[in-house]
């Protein structure tokens, strides 16, 4: 396709980039690679810790969901999250997430094109990482992979509206951290996966991240109730993208 213009209100012709064009843009700048390389390889990293510390005390252990079990997953959770983040954040932003992307894409922070290449990157990388387990984990343990699941007596509305909370709640944090480095703002962030993980893991498994969800999904062919790990977070990013905007009374950033 090629380019269109239009004509604003100044009397400027303004050159229009089809998406086709924009995502070819994304890809051939080095600032793009980049990005969506650092989006890749930290929401990888992630998943091996996060999933794995999951399948490593279900399966290696043989544990079952403990106060203590539920302590270090959510330890695992939100250490690996706020430290992967703190190392992609001045490259990519530092999301790791499609929830958070999605977030960044409703705040205006982010453009369409580069969205949809981050969403992209994180999937695949969270897929590698499960795969990635399963090469480092004995077949005989691998069980789920850390794929998230409901508990038993946990309803899909219940689920849906666990997982919308606490994303909402996650990305206000991320997308506060995003606006400096500071190793405040991301303890912050560190310690809102830990909470999470500690009130909705026994629930819903937590995930706050459609990609930390599909990559054991797929890897493991436990697909369950995954629509609720998409739905939920991006329905939760919505959300929390509105309520920082409106606490923080401030008007969206141009996207890059």
């Amino acid at each position: 396709m090629k380019r269109s213009s239009k004509e604003n209100g100044n009397g400027m012709v303004v050159q229009l980039r089809s998406p086709a064009m924009a995502l070819k843009a994304e890809v051939a700048s080095r600032e793009g690679r980049r990005a969506l390389s650092a989006e890749f390889l930290g929401t990888l990293l992630f998943l091996v810790f996060s999933a794995g510390t999951v399948a490593v005390t279900g399966g290696l252990l043989a544990e079952r969901m403990t106060s203590a079990r539920l302590l270090v997953i959510a330890l695992a959770h939100g250490v690996a999250y706020s430290i992967f983040v703190a190392a992609t954040l001045p490259i990519s932003g530092g999301h790791l997430n499609p929830a958070v992307t999605f977030a960044a894409l409703m705040s205006k922070q982010i453009g369409a094109a580069r969205a949809f290449m981050y969403m992209v990157s994180q999937c695949a990388g969270a897929v590698a990482g499960a795969l990635l387990l399963m090469v480092m984990i004995p077949p005989s343990m691998h069980g789920t992979l850390g794929a998230d699941a409901l508990a038993a007596r946990v309803t899909m509305g219940g689920g849906l509206v666990t997982e919308i909370v606490l994303t909402s709640v996650l990305v206000a944090a991320v997308l506060a951290a995003s606006r400096g480095l500071s190793p405040v703002r991301l303890a912050v962030v560190g310690l809102v996966v830990v909470l999470g993980q500690l009130l909705g893991g026994p629930l819903t498994g937590a995930s706050m991240n459609p990609a930390r969800s599909f990559g054991p999904a797929l890897a493991a062919g436990e697909w369950g109730d995954l629509w609720i790990y998409v739905v939920g977070p991006l329905g939760g990013a919505a959300l929390g993208a509105l309520a920082y905007q409106l606490v923080r009374g401030e008007h969206t950033a141009h996207p890059r």
